[in-house]
């Protein structure tokens, strides 16, 4: 595929998840799918591997972050690589509290599907905005 194809494959993923579409999502995705995403302390951390990991990072999103994208993102592509830059505004669900995420998605394109993810993220907003407040001790 071409280099303006493998742009594409990946602007219509990003289209599907922006609409939360679980089959247009799979549909564009190898079924040996790896997503990273790093850090600590905040649900979608972690490496999912596959169509049932994607899914449940997919369900795990949908049940705790609210998320906007108030810039269109840059596309930067060679070869099988496609490196999408962005920014993004949310909110935790559980928490209520609000987050800014500059953002950096590596994402390789293989025979027109998605194989590999890998998110880079301010971690550190991200596991903020989840802290639940301390508990109160009786």
């Amino acid at each position: 595929m071409s280099t303006q194809e493998n742009v594409q494959i990946v602007k219509n993923f990003l289209a599907a998840l922006g609409r939360r579409d679980k089959q247009g999502l799979l549909a564009l995705s190898a079924e040996d799918i790896e997503w990273i995403i790093p850090g600590e302390n905040w649900p979608l951390a972690g490496t999912h591997r596959g169509h049932a990991g994607l899914a449940d990072v997919l369900q795990k999103a949908n049940e705790t972050v609210e998320t906007s994208y108030p810039e269109p993102p840059e596309f930067i592509a060679q070869g099988d690589r496609v490196v999408v830059v962005g920014f993004a505004t949310g909110r935790i669900k559980a928490t209520n509290k609000t987050f800014e995420d500059h953002w950096v998605f590596a994402i390789t394109v293989r025979n027109g599907k998605l194989t590999n993810i890998r998110e880079y993220i301010d971690t550190q907003a991200l596991a903020r905005a989840s802290e639940m407040p301390a508990s109160p001790r009786l």
